[in-house]
């Protein structure tokens, strides 16, 4: 009874590996109809909501065994806000980075980097950066960017449960202040928990939530390491997508800062709508099962980066 006991134990043990280890429709939805919920208010950074969703990362990445970078999950750091044209009174706001880690097993390459993010914050009641400025109202980010912060959870639950076959280290940032001028990643960059040279590529997720129907994931920065733009064009025929991959282009969301720094970026999203910037931006708008197909994309693209053997290049963009 006792042996009979003991496998249906390690069965059971075996089962909850797998489950963890697995992106599910669920878990992305769950994690989107809680950041988008009506009480976060839009997430706005110095706000109760924005620190409910700083603390909700915290509380999924201490479940899926994320370690922090050092003492702290979080980075803090002074945003100053955008305001309405005209408006000279600019406030100053306390808000922070999450940033969870997961050390590679090579004993050289895991003093490499690869960084994976997406930024949290959205734009609270409205303001400057609304599309509807003048309207008062809970502005709830589904698309923009609790579809970004729900799969880079999904992502990284999935690689801490096969950290073991994970060759370089990973970093895992959830950035605040994005909407604010790309303040979170600016201020990582500036204030690296790692020399930025062992950096060797960041992948950002921003609005990855609303896939349409000929299942078109666009990126940009495919070119700026050696190999990028074809791995991830032979990525679509196996994931089951259709990559719409850009050589440079690298758009204006928080992969930028670390372009900026020659660092390879990889930039990923699902194309716009006319509910950006505005109160309409609703959970109930994702495309769950898209968003998925992006995080099994994203996961393989992420794995095979982190394991090859040969060294990852920068590759700066010719100018003509």
């Amino acid at each position: 009874m006792k042996k009979i006991f003991l496998v249906a134990l390690c069965t059971t043990m075996g089962t909850c590996v797998m489950a963890q280890s697995a992106i599910t429709e669920k878990e992305i939805k769950d994690h989107i109809w809680y950041l988008a919920s009506p009480k976060m208010k839009g997430r706005f950074p110095g706000t109760a909501g924005n620190n409910k969703a700083a603390d909700y990362l915290v509380k999924q990445f201490k479940k899926s065994g994320i370690s922090p970078f050092g003492n702290s999950y979080f980075q803090e750091f002074t945003a100053k806000m955008r305001v309405k044209k005209g408006v000279t009174d600019t406030p100053y706001v306390q808000t922070k980075n999450v940033v969870g880690f997961i050390e590679g097993s090579d004993p050289k390459l895991k003093n490499e980097y690869i960084v994976i993010g997406a930024h949290y914050d959205h734009l609270g009641m409205g303001g400057a950066s609304s599309k509807k400025p003048d309207t008062v109202a809970v502005h709830p980010g589904a698309d923009d960017n609790a579809s970004g912060t729900a799969a880079l959870l999904e992502i990284s639950e999935k690689l801490a449960a096969n950290k073991a076959s994970l060759k370089r280290s990973i970093i895992i940032i959830a950035f605040s202040a994005e909407e604010q001028g790309l303040l979170g990643s600016k201020y990582f960059t500036e204030h690296p928990l790692v020399p930025l040279s062992q950096i060797k590529l960041m992948i950002n997720m921003d609005m990855v939530g609303r896939m349409n129907t000929e299942k078109h994931l666009y990126m940009g920065g495919a070119a700026s390491f050696d190999g990028g733009m074809e791995l991830m064009k032979s990525l679509g025929p196996k994931i089951g997508i259709n990559p719409i991959v850009n050589a440079y282009d690298v758009g204006g969301s928080d992969h930028v800062s670390f372009y900026k720094k020659n660092i390879p970026v990889l930039g990923f999203h699902t194309g716009g709508h006319p509910q950006y910037h505005t109160p309409e931006d609703d959970r109930k708008l994702i495309n769950i099962a898209g968003e998925k197909l992006v995080c099994d994309y994203i996961y393989e693209a992420l794995t095979t980066i982190a394991n090859r053997n040969e060294p990852i290049l920068f590759v700066p963009e010719k100018k003509m």
